[in-house]
């Protein structure tokens, strides 16, 4: 399948290029530097220089593909994260970009769209398990973009195409994911970058786990799936996990009436319980997540980091 990516030289789209290739596909993938476009190359891909913002280069960018995976992303580093104006750029490709990709996929008759969310949107659920019908939290502030750009992409599932929304749990591990290198910053002080009630759930996603689901993604039928870990942690085993793996010693969560202080209504959805089912995505394909939990996947993380600097 020829397939148009964006995001290719992310975190997530670096490991998700690899496998597109390993499957067979045949890929044009977004680069906006050299040295992007040169490892988009070496992996055997096609390189092509774009604004994802312009939407009559998008469509010229897009001609010829069969299939369209859209995950490109603007993350603030921490603490700029915090700042609603630091997710402008980000917001606007989960918009923006997907309306231009959207428009370019009618205009040259492309079947397929795998469209990039995550599981962040869905109101606390306490210890009850949450599928792709579970309520939506109530003020969505920042993350409203994500449920914006769902139902953009998911225009496309009315005029006849295949349109898999991906609800991401929350990335971690990879090479260059900054992340980690955060999070073990903020451990020499004991802290961490995870809030709200030791004892609510959150969904986690290792990137190698992300990558192998897109590639599974390309023949499921229309709809939301959830694409997450098998066992989502607790914040307080989810830190025992990173303590254990990296020998941190015991980490603070930080406190939910901090985050509504630094980060509005973004809040909800930072520190929310979502104990989250990857059931429906698990039923439609063969695809199962390497990593079922955050244990084995930050000692696989540590593990590489070590090889890494043997």
């Amino acid at each position: 399948m020829k397939v148009f990516v964006t995001g290719g030289t992310g975190v997530v789209g670096r490991p998700t290029v690899a496998r597109l290739i390993e499957s067979g596909h045949e890929l044009r993938a977004v680069a906006r530097r050299e040295e992007a476009a040169a490892a988009l190359k070496q992996a055997g891909a096609e390189p092509v220089s774009v604004d994802l913002f312009d939407a009559d280069a998008v469509r010229r960018a897009v001609a010829g593909s069969e299939a369209i995976a859209h995950l490109a992303t603007n993350v603030p580093p921490f603490p700029k994260l915090l700042r609603a104006k630091a997710w402008e750029t980000h917001n606007r490709l989960r918009t923006e970009g997907t309306r231009h990709l959207v428009d370019a996929a009618r205009a040259g008759g492309v079947g397929r769209f795998v469209k990039e969310s995550i599981t962040f949107i869905y109101a606390d659920g306490g210890d009850e398990w949450l599928d792709e019908t579970s309520p939506l939290i109530a003020q969505p502030g920042l993350v409203q973009p994500a449920i914006d750009g769902e139902d953009i992409a998911l225009e496309l599932a009315g005029e006849g195409g295949e349109v898999a929304a991906l609800r991401f749990g929350l990335f971690y591990g990879g090479a260059g994911n900054r992340g980690t290198d955060e999070m073990l910053r903020v451990a020499r002080w004991r802290g961490s970058m995870i809030a709200g009630k030791p004892s609510a759930f959150m969904s986690s996603l290792h990137v190698d786990d992300a990558a192998t689901a897109i590639v599974a993604a390309l023949e499921v039928p229309t709809g939301i799936y959830n694409v997450c870990d098998d066992e989502p942690l607790t914040r307080r085993d989810a830190l025992n996990a990173f303590s254990t793996a990296f020998g941190t010693g015991r980490l603070r969560t930080n406190p939910r009436w901090a985050m509504r202080l630094l980060a509005g209504s973004a809040a909800e959805a930072l520190t929310s319980s979502q104990r989250v089912s990857n059931g429906k995505f698990r039923t439609a394909t063969s695809w199962a997540p390497a990593y079922p939990s955050l244990r084995e996947g930050w000692r696989a993380e540590h593990s590489s980091r070590e090889a890494t600097h043997a």
